[in-house]
């Protein structure tokens, strides 16, 4: 559109030169210049007409999309494949733009990288004597893992604010065992066995495996697209991937579904009401006529999504808005926090919000993360067809059919036992221990087939492998009677989905479960959290390096039916490569 404005802009100049200098308008260059510039002019003027007609129904406003370049974006079938690693950043060039005898000089830049990811530390270790009791609410999203393999494919050092261990370990499946029956809505399982990276410590995995649906099965649904379709949405991984990616789930729907399209750029505007879920071509065309331009007010988008679920609202259903965007809101209520308090009033009215990431550059994680969070949804990262098929299609019964809400954990170590613990990942959904007991305290959803994995490192009594050190005047001791044979003790709490009364499940974990051959599913989910913290700086896993986790990741990969476990291996290859060889190098930019 730059290169369009220019030439439009410069064959104005041109034609008002003509017009004020006689000498100018017999020059056999000139004139040719002249025409060529009045008939670009009708042109244009042409375009913007047949532009603003399709875009009737949509409120927004800006550049269009090249619509070759679309069609021929929503035309193949294969996945969309990450563009190559990009060039070193050029210093500031001069661009020399030429018509006729009109010269035009500006200064090129490249765009600054004004990607956002939430500040966060990792879990300290915590002295069992002191505090024995570690309290968190369950989290379910993905976007972390498959936006940091984004940047790795595209030969970019991911800064460590963008690495969430608990989303890398949640990405994959480890076959935690399901429940027998549906008078609990998922299964709770533990394994504990010696730490890969030291043998003196042990680590202890909880894993959560809800009840599966068949999809067929599945209630009514009424979903809302919420669509960002500003100008910063234009590239091919953004707004062209979003739609091959939603074509892909709108095949899925059926009679009973309601799906509603709401676009916001400069201002939010309906694109498709509410409307059966199997007129899919009626639903895919509306797709298709989307087009980028304009700047970005989610604000509005929000609000119109909401109204939108709400009149369509199926009661004993799925109400859901998906918002997919870049996160780049740049007009209108722009205040992360006041979007924040804006989605969780409407959560109250049992419309839940997942968001989805997509693209490079301006992508803001810190917002789409936090909004699903507060939107009772989950947040995953589209950076290829496949993902979003992963995303869209094979797991989107975990997406829109909740089992349990509201799930929390709580883990007691027994000091007689356990003289330090840390919880791996999970910061930003660390708990108050007396939030566990309050049902007013809101925290994550699971989803049917869910699974949820969380990893916790010991530290065995008397193992002389304390990270912590000796205090001079700890008054605390062990209680009497304390007894050795248990480790710690796992409580859960869940609410059913349209109860308000949580249920309790409660499971001890014994000194004799532990085993010096675990599973491939722990052998791998240590690797994932190790690569994590390697990617963040390598300093929780004590001697271990790259070749380590390939190679423990390599051993338990198991039953692989995607592909996605060796992709993980090459992945952790990749990142030596980059990440290895640039350790005092800075990140990209980023909040």
């Amino acid at each position: 559109m730059s290169h369009r404005l220019t030439f439009t802009l410069l064959a104005a100049a041109l034609l008002a030169a003509c017009q004020s200098n006689p000498t100018a308008q017999h020059s056999p260059e000139t004139e040719a210049a002249a025409v060529a510039a009045e008939a670009y002019a009708r042109q244009e003027a042409s375009t913007a007409r047949r532009d603003q007609a399709t875009l009737d129904s949509i409120a927004v406003t800006g550049s269009r999309l090249r619509s070759e370049q679309a069609k021929a974006v929503m035309a193949t079938g294969s996945a969309y494949a990450p563009p190559p690693p990009p060039a070193p950043p050029a210093p500031a060039m001069m661009v020399q733009y030429r018509a006729a005898n009109v010269a035009v000089e500006q200064y090129a830049s490249p765009s600054a990288n004004t990607e956002k990811y939430a500040a966060r530390d990792d879990n300290p270790v915590r002295r069992t004597l002191d505090e024995p009791v570690s309290t968190f609410s369950v989290d379910v999203d993905t976007g972390s893992y498959s936006n940091v393999r984004r940047m790795l494919r595209e030969g970019q050092r991911p800064p460590a604010d963008a690495v969430r261990a608990e989303e890398f370990i949640n990405y994959f499946r480890y076959g935690h065992a399901v429940p027998t029956d549906r008078s609990r809505p998922f299964n709770v399982t533990t394994e504990l066995a010696p730490a890969p990276w030291n043998a003196k410590r042990q680590l202890l995995m909880v894993g959560i495996k809800g009840y599966d649906v068949p999809k067929a099965t599945l209630p009514p649904a009424n979903l809302v697209f919420l669509l960002d379709t500003s100008g910063s949405m234009e590239s091919p991984d953004k707004l062209p991937l979003l739609k091959q990616s939603f074509a892909q789930l709108v095949k899925q729907l059926r009679a009973q579904d309601r799906v509603s399209i709401v676009v916001y750029a400069g201002s939010a505007g309906l694109v498709l009401p509410p409307t059966p879920g199997d007129r899919h071509d009626e639903i895919l065309a509306a797709l298709d006529r989307l087009q980028a331009g304009g700047s970005t007010n989610g604000g509005d988008g929000i609000r119109l999504a909401y109204a939108m679920a709400k009149q369509a609202f199926v009661k004993e259903g799925v109400n859901r808005v998906i918002l997919a965007t870049d996160g780049d809101f740049n007009v209108g209520t722009v205040s992360q926090d006041a979007l924040e308090t804006m989605v969780a009033d409407q959560r109250a009215s049992g419309i839940a919000l997942t968001t989805l990431g997509f693209g490079t550059g301006n992508y803001n994680d810190a917002l789409a993360e936090k909004l699903a969070d507060v939107g009772d949804g989950n947040h995953a990262y589209i950076d290829t067809l496949q993902e979003g098929r992963k995303v869209l299609v094979d797991e989107m019964q975990s997406t829109l059919l909740t089992i349990a809400r509201d799930v929390k954990i709580q883990v007691e170590f027994n000091p007689a036992v356990v003289s330090e613990y840390r919880l791996i990942g999970y910061e930003n959904r660390v708990l108050a221990n007396e939030d566990f007991a309050n049902d007013k305290v809101d925290a994550g959803d699971i989803g049917a087939g869910h699974e949820v994995t969380a990893l916790y490192e010991i530290t065995p009594a008397g193992s002389g492998a304390d990270r912590l050190p000796a205090l001079r005047y700890g008054g605390k001791q062990v209680a009497a009677g304390a007894s050795a044979e248990e480790v710690a003790h796992v409580r859960l709490r869940y609410k059913l989905p349209g109860q308000d009364s949580s249920r309790l499940i409660e499971t001890p974990i014994a000194r004799t479960s532990l085993t010096t051959q675990p599973s491939d599913a722990f052998r791998f989910a240590s690797a994932v959290a190790a690569y994590a913290d390697l990617l963040r700086g390598g300093q929780r896993i004590d001697g271990w390096n790259w070749s380590d986790v390939a190679r423990t990741a390599r051993a338990a990969t198991g039953r692989d039916p995607y592909g996605l476990k060796a992709e993980f291996v090459g992945m952790v290859d990749q990142a030596h490569r980059l990440v290895g060889a640039k350790t005092d190098e800075p990140a990209i930019a980023g909040e």
